[in-house]
């Protein structure tokens, strides 16, 4: 790239950074950005360049891979219902055990190993996410469904310089600890911190009009579009939930949602701060 061009992606950039500057943004990372170490290394130092132009980051993230992997080592298989995880208590303490230990603390690590300044965490610590026993037409045992979200420790981090990462584990009223679908906890989260940005990362581009061409693309969708949307048969399956997330992050007063591909290099800086953008927008 020619140095006029880098200038010019440079001056595009600027009203942005001042536009988000001092504003909380809170990305959830998942799918293959979260196993690809190409991908892992660009997402931490898209988080460190937001932190240093002044945003204050959250990174909330899943796990389902390494659950899946040490569930497989103790000979314990994944089973699902309607896209959620069944949760025994063998299980829920497995999950509690990969995604608050081993998966949180390399994030935090690798962050760091990229310049930034990192704290984990998950909703046990400072009673961060509460919540209730998932109500379902199945059984899923521990999962949970959050009542409460307690924004004192992550801005607590953020004030003192750190990006928290959270992971989505939670504590029951009844003493229980719940799992808790990460999508879900980075809306409420969003919200609960009046975010200026919620984004989630995913394997897609975004929102298709058809799921079989890419260049289908829709760049922007009012929530009061949402409903038709669904009974047109272009929202359904695995994208119902993210989409209700985004819908419901923009209800409670987060400016603006974004599902956006997590399989291209430096997704959250482009769509954060290029004319263009990526993905899908929910205002």
């Amino acid at each position: 790239m020619d140095t006029s061009k880098r200038a010019k992606i440079l001056i595009q950039a600027m009203p942005y950074i001042k536009k988000y500057s001092g504003e909380t943004i809170v990305v959830k990372y998942g799918g293959n950005a979260m196993i690809n170490e190409e991908l892992k290394a660009a997402v931490m130092s898209d988080l460190v360049l937001m932190q240093l132009v002044g945003i204050n980051v959250v990174l909330v993230h899943g796990g389902g891979p390494e659950i899946n992997a040490m569930l497989r080592a103790v000979g314990k298989e994944s089973k699902f219902e309607n896209g959620m995880r069944v949760t025994d208590k063998e299980t829920i303490d497995i999950v509690q055990m990969v995604l608050a230990g081993k998966v949180n603390k390399s994030l935090v690590q690798l962050l760091e190993s990229h310049g930034g300044k990192a704290i984990g965490l998950c909703g046990l610590d400072g009673k961060l996410l509460m919540a209730d026993k998932l109500v379902s037409s199945v059984d899923l045992g521990y999962v949970g469904e959050i009542r409460e979200v307690n924004p004192d420790p992550l801005k607590n981090a953020m004030s003192n310089g750190y990006i928290p990462i959270v992971a989505t584990v939670a504590g029951g009223y009844d003493g229980n600890v719940y799992n808790i679908n990460a999508d879900l906890a980075a809306a409420q989260i969003a919200a609960k911190l009046g975010a200026k940005k919620l984004i989630l990362m995913t394997d897609i581009r975004g929102l298709l009009r058809d799921v079989n061409d890419e260049s289908s693309l829709i760049s922007v969708v009012n929530v009061s579009e949402v409903p038709m949307l669904k009974r047109d048969g272009i929202i359904k399956g695995g994208m119902i939930p993210k989409i209700d997330c985004c819908v419901e992050a923009v209800r409670s007063g987060v400016s603006r949602a974004h599902i956006i591909d997590g399989r291209i290099e430096h997704s959250i800086l482009l769509e954060l701060f290029s004319d263009e953008g990526i993905g899908t927008m929910f205002y």
